[in-house]
């Protein structure tokens, strides 16, 4: 490893190896105190529920709705996020002692948010008091005619608002200007976990938080959210105990993707369970996922699971068709030469799954990239990001021609009159021109380092593991090492993958090139490489297994 002076004072600090000490300083983590609560921190060490402005407000409604027998609906988006913050707080009310219902929109026919015409619909199911997840903060209309209809609203949320915040009896977001809580990327069942939390604090009550803490893990890895903080606790706390599950409905979400058996980890968690719950609600079947994490019955479990299973290869299949048309015209068009933001749409497009296909063309061309959906006259976006470019900031600069939009400094989702598209579509691109480096559309392998392979010991190893779990703000680490001798030659697996062995230091290690097979097809046994790889450590019956993955390899010049 490079010397830091940094990352030799933390390691001498916390007794940590140089290379470990190194990746922390890379990710901004310099103070022993941060390091240590990175590596080691636990659920106690979480912040006070009440820090967050308008927790104790929120809090005193809701015991006094509790007490009062007033009917409280939850009402949240359709995404894994929004699906598991509605779970969780229906669940933890229903503990308490209240009388709870829930409302989620169906994305196809309502949008996303909270409407005024989702007004009628909740009064009719009684409501008192609405509590919010995973959206509402720019409710401003609707709570309006809520308070007018006698229907309180609590908001949770943790979306960007605008200059001024709805009047509901207390807003709960922790990117608010006037908040000052200290951790500002909780995803939503983040937001939703801190107000469970501060409602039993506040009853007195022990009630263990763990089934809580599953699915905050879910949610906030499915949420795209960085994995630093508050985050990083609530998914390594919450991943460390679905081994444990016992509802059924969890317990077959877990068996039907193929992770019952073994430890899970953040991948399980963003590519098995979380497309699985998001199917749904991307198809309109929203309801098929919070029926199967309300249901007690083993039987109905195991015919829902199988349901979502289904719609999520249906999912896959309406992706890969979009997927192809819209490669096709970018590359027909030469749109990628032509734009640093790329911007398509068509009236044959599935608007559920239009954010999912937007995140894989952004891979694969490197630029931002908003699809569109048309649907009478309504043009639909789901919009993606590159790493060091806020495309909510990009957009709200287009906000006079848009009917709405939200979002992330990653993902953003709009709607817009079809008219209004061309002028859309001329301003966005000359913001983009002005404000999108040739730079950033750079695809850059950031190394956190030099690495020997003799110091990949068992004792390093130990230490790799406390970084996990790896994701947006704790990327996993890339490091080099030089010099490497290939050992026999490679193999191809499923004309796609590279697999060979490699030696340095006197130490051999199995290295995986996923999806390289092509770019690599001139390596030969007995080069000299210099190699970009991160570690996969893996459990294989009860034994720890090491592998490198390769990122990128270079002939080594002497």
């Amino acid at each position: 490893m490079l010397e830091n002076p940094d990352a030799l004072s933390l390691a001498q600090e916390l007794n940590l190896p140089n290379e470990i000490a190194a990746i922390l300083v890379n990710r901004g983590i310099k103070s022993p105190e941060e390091a240590s609560f990175f590596l080691y921190g636990n659920i106690d060490e979480l912040h006070n529920p009440f820090l967050m402005p308008g927790m104790k407000e929120g809090v005193e409604r809701i015991f006094q709705a509790i007490a009062r027998r007033e009917k409280i609906v939850v009402f949240g988006d359709y995404d894994v996020d929004g699906i598991l913050s509605v779970v969780m707080l229906v669940k933890a009310l229903r503990f308490l002692g209240g009388d709870v219902g829930y409302l989620v929109p169906d994305r196809m026919k309502d949008g996303y948010g909270l409407k005024i015409h989702h007004l009628r619909r909740l009064l009719e199911m009684g409501a008192r008091l609405l509590i919010s997840v995973d959206c509402g903060i720019k409710a401003f209309d609707f709570v309006e005619e809520a308070k007018k209809s006698g229907l309180e609203v609590i908001i949770t949320d943790h979306h960007h608002p605008e200059d001024n915040l709805p009047e509901a009896v207390a807003v709960l977001n922790p990117v608010i200007p006037s908040s000052c809580y200290p951790d500002k990327n909780l995803a939503g069942v983040g937001v939703v976990f801190k107000l469970i939390q501060a409602l039993f604090l506040e009853g007195g009550n022990n009630q263990d938080l763990t089934p809580f803490l599953k699915l905050a893990s879910i949610g906030t890895v499915a949420d795209v959210a960085e994995l630093k903080g508050e985050n990083r606790i609530l998914v390594r706390e919450g991943m460390s105990k679905l081994k444990e599950v016992r509802t059924p409905g969890l317990k077959s979400l877990l068996e039907i993707s193929g992770i019952d058996n073994r430890k899970i980890n953040e991948v399980d968690l963003g590519f098995r369970l979380g497309p699985r719950i998001n199917a749904a609600g991307r198809l309109g079947e929203t309801e098929l996922a919070l029926r199967l994490f309300f249901s007690d019955s083993e039987e109905e479990c195991s015919s829902l699971v199988k349901k979502l299973n289904e719609l999520n290869t249906t999912r896959q299949k309406i992706e890969e068709k979009i997927l192809r048309e819209a490669v096709q015209k970018i590359k027909s068009r030469k749109l990628d030469e032509r734009y640093r933001l790329l911007i398509l749409g068509s009236e044959s497009w599935h608007r559920g799954v239009i954010g999912i296909v937007a995140s894989k063309i952004k891979e694969q061309f490197y630029r931002p990239v908003i699809l569109f959906a048309y649907e009478k006259g309504q043009a639909y976006g789901s919009g993606r990001s590159l790493p060091d470019l806020s495309l909510i900031d990009l957009i709200s600069e287009c906000s006079s021609l848009l009917v709405n939009f939200g979002g992330h400094e990653q993902a953003i989702g709009c709607t817009l009159n079809q008219s209004e598209l061309l002028p859309f579509k001329e301003k966005i691109n000359k913001l983009a021109a002005e404000k999108i480096t040739e730079d950033l559309l750079q695809k850059k392998l950031r190394l956190d380092g030099k690495l020997d392979f003799a110091a990949i010991t068992s004792s390093f190893v130990e230490f790799y593991s406390r970084l996990l779990p790896f994701g947006v703000g704790n990327p996993r680490p890339i490091f080099m090492t030089e010099k490497v001798d290939v050992l026999g030659e490679p193999v191809v697996l499923k004309n796609r993958h590279l697999k060979f062995w490699a030696r340095h230091s006197g130490r051999v290690l199995e290295v995986i090139a996923w999806d390289k097979a092509s770019t690599l097809r001139e390596l030969r046994r007995g080069q000299s490489l210099d190699l970009a790889y991160s570690l996969q450590v893996s459990d294989y019956r009860g034994k720890s297994q090491l592998q490198l993955n390769l990122e990128d390899a270079r002939t080594h010049l002497s």
